[in-house]
């Protein structure tokens, strides 16, 4: 099982660019870029409510598991 992160899916759809969503959820464009690929071993459930504040989605939009 892995895990597919859509944020950048989600961001799209609400027409947000990363810079604003970053500085928003208070991190730096560089992390938001490192989590929207999935290059991150884990997130923050604070970073995570914030970005779902934001983007006025829930974890599950931003989160898949699909089998490997």
């Amino acid at each position: 099982m892995q895990i597919i992160v859509r944020l950048d899916v989600v961001m799209a759809q609400r027409k947000m660019k990363g810079k604003d969503l970053a500085e928003q959820i208070g991190i730096t464009e560089q992390n938001l870029s490192l989590l929207k690929s999935g290059k991150v071993k884990g997130v923050r459930f604070e970073t995570l409510a914030r970005i779902c504040e934001v983007l006025d989605c829930q974890p599950g939009d931003l989160l898949e598991a699909s089998p490997s």
